[in-house]
């Protein structure tokens, strides 16, 4: 039963307070005015009118009986005014005038204006509500008078969550009905004709009175009388209402329903501040728990972005080169997938670590709890440290990359030269041994002497001339072992037989001339004719042989000035084609006289030259081989000249784009520094200039994919050098890379700000003037500053420091030691000065209130008070409780409570 003499000595009432109440709500005399303009007419309804006396009579008596009487019929028991004053005096708790005992009608008013006077007193305007027509019986007038009653003393303090009286005791009826299936409570009259919404208040604070889910809402009568007798019995509630007359009326008294709900509400009373102390904890836990699941994502993102990286790194730093080219070349395919296709979104995690972390941080501040500590390994430094290295290893990847196909490209020119220089040089040699061992001097006469010492002659003229081919096969050789060539061992094996076979061919060339010379005194004869064809036509074919080994000769070039010179070469050995000609012309004109002298002389010849194997047929055989190498020569170089035109345009395309697209960041990147440090408007305002940077920043990336493009094709060509351009692909992504991530970091420092300006109540004029100070000792515009010019900004603002003082802050607002302060450390340190915030000792409070006042909790309270998931989140957190006063099942909430906020460990 509700103590009303307690209930109401916390109101003080009086001609100088306007009928205000305590609680500082609205007006006690507007409210009572409005309900003072009493319906009259609907009392003419006979049903409305018996709820309203059954129900102000119930009530009346619930206060009367504390006095030992009671009233039976409402008009008439309050006529001389006696039970009316004593009415009064026990709602009140107060003493009224002594009332007047006569029995004249002059007494029963009196008495009547003594109580109205009361009533008057506690600030209730009364309307048309006179002495005279309570004394003569006036029912309409005396039911306002009892309802004004119930408003002042039952209802107007009611209070839910900023709101009170009737609109509060609706409010606290929707709370508590809220979870119960067919109950919509939105007024006091047909929400309540089904029972359900009675029998649901009672449940909620006293399950174990009701089994509500055996009863059905198609059975109203039952509802009502069941939810009448429990609280006439164990709630000590009478019964105000009868069930027949709520049911068989088509919208029920609502001033009677207010008057019997006020009861419940009354009576569970102590309920409520059980639930204010659920609702604290609740948010104090929804707070903890998203902080829990945004530390718990930070940890999985960190980790994963971690392992990525560490799995990239060793790939990266994988230097061992392949045997082919089109190896090579796969490995640089696949780290043009891992730019454009793995490394992208890697990168927009880290950015977005980056951002979940600062605003993890903030949401911490904001609500009084710890800075969050990543585990180890997994800060963002160590992030960017892994970042670092992987940039690193990426880099000199890609330059190994190249340098490789490089060196595999002249591998393969050197290996197809020293191969063609290998065939040309066996070619010749086929056959030289054998004849250097022949013993033919033996038997041949002095004219066949004399011929095979020119014929020797003329070999040793050749072999030297050969002593320079393999002089280059062997430098050749030594430079595909120098440059690791894969084939290297059957290069020097070929080589190696090349060399030894050009010592015997030295040995037995020696050994040949000194038995030739042994029998050269009865040589006599020479045919000088053959000699001088000989020896000029031996350096001719060997010039033709090396003319048709540079005309077969492979080139490779990477700029057009380089095929230019070899088109000027070839040129210029163009031109000497025509002295060759008549050189040619005039060695086989030494050939025909020879013949001509030899049929003039009758001189029978052996058929061919004694002194050289190189006839005339073969030197026209090479020389129209050399006609037939020219032209096709000139169609490769020009082939190659409009490849190399074709590089050209890429590289100009390229850098025209480059040149236009590398500018256009790194003012963009200045214009995004300007933006931080300036004060143009709102923050609000900064945010959206921010955002369309954003967007125009997203807008421009067709530009990139543009250079992107342009660039493959340069990769593609094999181009390895740009001299229009100081931008490469690389520097291009790393710009547009680093801009992403300012604009982003740049914009969640200002939704950061926001974030804090409306949890601390800042309003924009003190926001504005925290930047202009910042500004003003923020020299370098490098938005943070030095513990000096910190320090001169907080005396700027009033603060006067001793040294510890001045330590102690500079701890809040660097607690890593960086010595720099930046502006949203110091907007936290200035919000967090003059703003309170939910501390440990508050949360253990309201533990205390859902313990009933007991040092530690069970889970059964925890679960009857608080929502499922934080009570499990609670009972699976709270140590056993240890103290003298401890029951099984007890858990220590002061312990949980103080670890919420960092004062210790879980």
């Amino acid at each position: 039963m509700v103590d009303y003499h307690a209930a109401n000595q916390s109101y003080q009432y009086g001609p100088s307070s306007g009928g205000n109440g305590a609680g500082g709500g609205g007006s006690m005399g507007d409210y009572m005015a409005q309900e003072d303009d009493w319906d009259r007419d609907l009392l003419l309804d006979p049903a409305w009118e018996k709820q309203q006396r059954k129900t102000f009579t119930a009530w009346c008596n619930s206060h009367l009986r504390k006095a030992g009487t009671q009233i039976e019929n409402i008009d008439e028991d309050f006529r001389d005014g006696l039970k009316l004053m004593l009415l009064l005096e026990v709602i009140s708790g107060e003493r009224l005038p002594k009332p007047e005992r006569g029995k004249m009608r002059v007494h029963k008013i009196n008495n009547v204006n003594k109580a109205l006077d009361f009533i008057a007193s506690k600030g209730v305007k009364l309307v048309s509500i006179g002495a005279e027509e309570i004394v003569d019986g006036n029912a309409k007038m005396t039911l306002g008078m009892i309802w004004t009653i119930i408003l002042r003393f039952a209802i107007q303090d009611i209070s839910v969550e900023e709101t009170s009286a009737k609109e509060g005791l609706l409010l606290w009826c929707q709370r508590k009905t809220a979870p119960y299936k067919n109950v919509n409570v939105q007024n006091f009259h047909i929400s309540w004709k089904d029972g359900l919404a009675f029998n649901a208040l009672i449940h909620r604070h006293r399950p174990e009175l009701i089994e509500y889910d055996k009863l059905r809402k198609d059975d109203p009568v039952t509802n009502l009388n069941n939810a009448f007798e429990v609280a006439e019995k164990y709630l000590d509630i009478p019964k105000m209402l009868d069930a027949e007359d709520i049911v068989n009326t088509a919208r029920p008294d609502e001033k009677a329903i207010m008057t019997y709900v006020s009861s419940f509400y009354h009576a569970f009373s102590g309920a409520q501040k059980a639930e204010t102390a659920a609702n604290r904890i609740c948010k104090v836990l929804a707070v903890n728990q998203e902080n829990e699941h945004l530390m718990e994502d930070y940890e999985r993102l960190a980790s994963d972005l971690l392992e990525w990286i560490r799995r990239t790194i060793p790939w990266l730093e994988d230097r061992v080169p392949q045997k082919t080219i089109q190896e090579m070349q796969q490995k640089l395919e696949d780290f043009r997938d891992y730019r454009r296709v793995h490394k992208p979104p890697k990168v927009q995690e880290k950015c977005q670590l980056e951002i979940n972390f600062n605003t993890l941080q903030t949401k911490l501040r904001l609500s009084n709890r710890p800075a969050f500590m990543p585990s180890e390994g997994k800060m963002v430094s160590d992030i960017n440290n892994g970042w670092q290295h992987l940039e690193q290893a990426e880099k000199g990847y890609e330059e190994w990359l190249l340098n490789e196909i490089r060196r595999l490209e002249r591998l393969d020119h050197l290996a197809e030269k020293f191969r063609q220089k290998a065939s040309i040089h066996e070619a010749w040699t086929d056959g030289k041994e054998a004849m250097l061992k022949q013993r033919d001097y033996e038997t041949a006469t002095l004219s066949d002497i004399k011929a095979l010492i020119r014929k020797h002659e003329a070999f040793e003229s050749d072999l030297a001339a050969h002593q320079d081919r393999v002089e280059q096969i062997a430098a050749i050789a030594q430079e595909l072992n120098e440059l690791d060539y894969y084939d290297s061992h059957n290069v020097n094996t070929r080589c190696q037989k090349i060399c030894d076979q050009w010592d015997t061919l030295g040995s037995l060339t020696h050994s040949r001339r000194e038995a030739l010379e042994k029998t050269e005194k009865q040589l006599e004869t020479i045919d000088q004719l053959h000699l001088e064809y000989a020896k000029r036509a031996a350096p001719f074919n060997n010039w033709m042989e090396s003319a048709m080994e540079d005309l077969q000769d492979m080139f490779i070039v990477h700029t057009i000035e380089e095929i230019e010179g070899l088109i000027s070469a070839h040129d210029q050995f163009k031109s000497t084609l025509p002295d060759a000609d008549r050189e040619r012309e005039a060695i086989l004109a030494i050939h025909k006289e020879a013949q001509r002298i030899a049929e003039s002389n009758h001189i029978k010849l052996s058929g061919s030259n004694p002194y050289t194997t190189v006839t005339p047929q073969i030197i026209n055989s090479k020389w129209e081989k050399v006609q037939q190498l020219v032209p096709k020569r000139d169609q490769a170089l020009l082939e190659e000249q409009s490849k190399q035109q074709s590089n050209e345009r890429l590289r100009r395309q390229f850098a025209s784009q480059a040149n236009i697209v590398g500018p256009w960041i790194q003012t963009k990147m200045e214009e995004i520094g300007r933006i931080s440090i300036e004060m143009n408007g709102t923050l609000e305002d900064q945010l959206n200039h921010l955002k369309q940077y954003e967007r125009s920043i997203v807008d421009y990336k067709p530009n990139l994919d543009l250079l992107e493009q342009q660039h493959q094709l340069i990769q593609e060509a094999l181009i390895f050098d740009n001299k229009h351009t100081n931008y490469t692909m690389e520097h291009i992504r790393v710009g547009w890379e680093q801009l992403l991530t300012t604009i982003a970091r740049t914009i969640n420092e200002v939704e950061n700000q926001i974030l804090t300006r409306d949890a601390k109540g800042i309003s924009q004029e003190q926001m504005q003037e925290f930047r202009a100070s910042f500004n003003h000792f923020d020299k370098k515009q490098t938005g943070s500053m030095d513990s000096d010019d910190f320090r001169a900004l907080l005396i700027s603002t009033g603060y006067s420091l001793g040294d510890a003082e001045f330590n102690r802050i500079m701890s809040m607002v660097d607690p890593n030691h960086s010595g720099l302060v930046t502006f949203q450390a110091f907007i936290d340190f200035m919000s967090r000065e003059t703003t309170d915030t939910d501390t440990a000792d508050q949360v253990i409070a309201s533990f205390k209130v859902l313990a009933g006042d007991k040092n530690f909790i069970t889970a059964e309270e925890l679960r009857r008070e608080l929502p499922p998931d934080q009570a499990e989140y609670c009972i699976a957190r709270m140590a056993p409780y240890q103290g003298p006063d401890a029951v099984p099942g007890a858990l220590d909430y002061k312990s949980f409570s103080t670890a919420l906020y960092g004062e210790s460990d879980l």
